[in-house]
């Protein structure tokens, strides 16, 4: 399955790979761009030259504004730089949501070389931030995606980079039929969880992601701005989850991204949203390669991430679907260094 995958991967490249995808994996020189340029020049394709050679934004502008040799110098930084993408609950944290200390010196030693790294999680942004502020990942090279990819922030910079939310009126329906269904629901706002009923799923979740919650009449009346993710939470048994997805499709197929990061959590997130997306934004937004990438997840809203990595990998503890998603599946679990196995294994060899 691991090598099917990989071979899947490689295929569906083949025949859309450019310069810049060339290059970056070490198939051809840097050289070769002034000859593309030449027979793009003398062709009919209506495309620009940046989308002909596949170059990124920055790497255009800094060959208009400078010079043929500061193009290589970046291209060969980006090259060598490598992004790791890390779901948080049952990866990067251990079960007691801790984080080891071989991790840690492991993400060290990878950020002190120049590779970025990456936390990806369902979790709200504010609560993301502060766990990534607890790791120390306020170097560049540090970003967060949050709500499964519906809003990415760069730690280094200090500021949001990427948000997609739902429509207000979707939300509304949302909470309407999870309550129908005798389900817990809630959104967010910029700081706080948001819900209708002071139930005993918000008061457990937000222990767990360790920020506020406040109970409004109306949720759409409360927010000030279209929220990223409506969650659907219930603790005892996923079944109750399934039913309501099931008797919420006709509204929701096409309009709204569903999937499960647990079996208590249903995420509601924009269409087209997922941790995956999050993945392809950051290579074009950061100019690292997608063949420099390497993703690691336990559960189902990590599936998507791990496809979308050049290396996607699963961990000891994950879920079955996700490691027939895998290329590696790690020796180690989430509470013995797992992370750190694939760090060394594919960032620091």
């Amino acid at each position: 399955m691991k090598v099917m995958n990989r071979y899947v991967k490689i295929i569906k490249g083949v025949f859309m790979m450019k310069f810049r995808e060339r290059f970056m994996m070490g198939e051809v020189p840097f050289d070769d761009i002034f000859s593309l340029t030449d027979k793009w020049n003398f062709s009919d394709e209506a495309c620009t030259l940046r989308e002909y050679l596949g170059l990124t934004a920055k790497e255009e502008d800094v060959w208009i504004s400078d010079s043929d040799d500061a193009l290589e110098e970046l291209m060969e930084k980006e090259k060598n730089t490598k992004a790791v993408f890390l779901d948080l609950d049952g990866t990067l944290f251990t079960d007691e949501k801790t984080f080891s200390a071989g991790n840690c010196q492991a993400i060290e030693e990878a950020l002190a070389a120049g590779h970025h790294i990456v936390i990806s999680t369902g979790r709200p942004l504010a609560s993301a931030i502060m766990q990534a502020k607890e790791l120390g990942f306020t170097k560049k090279g540090c970003f967060v995606i949050s709500f499964n990819g519906g809003e990415i922030y760069d730690m280094y910079r200090k500021k949001s980079i990427f948000k997609k939310p739902l429509a207000m009126p979707l939300v509304r329906r949302i909470f309407d039929e999870a309550l129908q269904c005798g389900l817990h629901c809630q959104t967010y706002s910029d700081s706080e969880i948001v819900t209708e009923h002071d139930t005993e799923e918000v008061k457990r979740y937000s222990s767990i992601v360790k920020i506020p919650y406040k109970v409004v009449p109306d949720v759409t009346a409360f927010l000030k701005s279209e929220p990223v993710k409506v969650l659907v939470v219930n603790y005892e048994n996923k079944e109750h989850l399934r039913d309501y997805l099931e008797k919420t499709a006709d509204f929701a197929d096409g309009k709204i991204n569903r999937f499960f990061s647990s079996n208590e959590y249903l995420e509601h997130v924009a269409p087209g949203i997922d941790k995956g997306s999050a993945v392809r934004f950051l290579c074009e937004y950061t100019g690292i390669p997608l063949c420099n990438t390497i993703a690691a997840g336990d559960a189902e809203n990590d599936i998507s991430m791990i496809r979308a990595a050049h290396i996607g990998c699963a961990m000891k503890n994950a879920e079955e679907e996700v490691k027939q998603a895998a290329d590696y599946i790690t020796e180690n679990d989430n509470n013995h260094d797992g992370v750190a196995e694939i760090i060394h294994k594919f960032v620091l060899k």
